[in-house]
């Protein structure tokens, strides 16, 4: 599961990773205030890669101080994947604002596995809602699902813990870059993530060191839109009415991917959001072989 040392990785390429890298990096430190602003060229010119708007004097420039940070981090080795490359995943190209740049470390394969779910919720979870995902989860892993989640407390972490602990894979999706954690989740957790399985992010390391509030929630956004795309159905297992699981569910709706919620949600008083989302065609699941028919065909 270990990448190759990035000197290998850049010359076996047509495409220079460090020149798009620092591209990116530049693009966001100096031009770009949301993913739809990159997205938006990319679609007038579908074949638009980030070098092709920055010198590569200054892209690689760029790269260095970004590959510097990652460096002093620790985040180890990691891989780029670039929007128009054959590398980039099919899948990601249903979001709205697909990222122009993938960072990923661990076993990429799993990003093109057969059975992806998605399965998300509240950061304050309940007792209840603990043993829902496990067994959520645990059922899914014996039918070779991959589960993807957003490394963030609550449901997520449950959600990555229990695939792991049944014998499954999972997939973290970071709102962060690969230099920081969500100080809200165990750094030992995303690490053995990205180390025994896949963790991947679209977030720009120079930007994000800035520490900008509006930055930050975009970047939280842009990863629930990111992941509902890589997946072929989210499952919601609990959360509240002001939400940021509600962006993957209306995500999911508009990419044509399938979206599950717990019958739990529906039955919790003062939550309208369950009701307005099965009208929009969310699944409202009564017993875990709904999924299991919809997504294990």
């Amino acid at each position: 599961m270990s990448e190759l040392p990035l000197s290998a990785y850049f010359a076996r390429k047509e495409i220079s990773p460090l020149v798009e890298l620092g591209a990116y990096e530049w693009l966001w430190l100096n031009k770009l205030d949301s993913f739809a602003a990159f997205a938006d060229l990319a679609r007038k010119r579908p074949d638009l890669l980030p070098s092709d708007l920055v010198p590569e004097t200054v892209a690689r420039s760029t790269a260095r101080d970004a590959l510097s940070r990652l460096a002093k981090s620790g985040a180890g080795q990691f891989g780029i994947r670039i929007q128009g490359s054959g590398e980039y995943p099919a899948r990601l190209r249903d979001a709205a604002d697909p990222p122009a740049l993938l960072w990923y470390q661990g076993w990429w394969d799993l990003i093109n596995a057969p059975r992806t779910v998605a399965v998300v919720g509240t950061r304050e979870i309940t007792d209840q809602g603990i043993r829902r995902t496990r067994k959520l989860v645990g059922l899914l892993v014996r039918h070779n699902c991959v589960i993807y989640s957003g490394l963030a407390r609550g449901v997520n972490a449950v959600a990555h813990q229990t695939a792991i602990e049944c014998g499954g894979a999972t997939v973290g999706v970071s709102a962060t870059p690969l230099s920081d954690v969500d100080p809200q989740v165990e750094w030992i957790l995303q690490r053995r993530i990205a180390t025994e399985f896949l963790l991947v992010s679209q977030a720009p390391v120079l930007r994000y060191a800035k520490k900008e509030q509006r930055l930050q929630r975009a970047l939280f956004a842009e990863r629930s839109r990111t992941m509902s795309a890589l997946t072929q159905a989210t499952i919601i297992v609990e959360a509240g009415e002001i939400s940021g699981t509600q962006i993957q569910a209306q995500a999911a709706l508009d990419q044509g991917r399938k979206l599950f919620i717990l019958n739990g949600c529906f039955d919790q008083p003062g939550l309208t959001w369950p009701a307005r989302l099965e009208a929009a065609g969310a699944i409202r699941v009564r017993e875990y072989e709904q999924i299991l028919d919809a997504v294990c065909i």
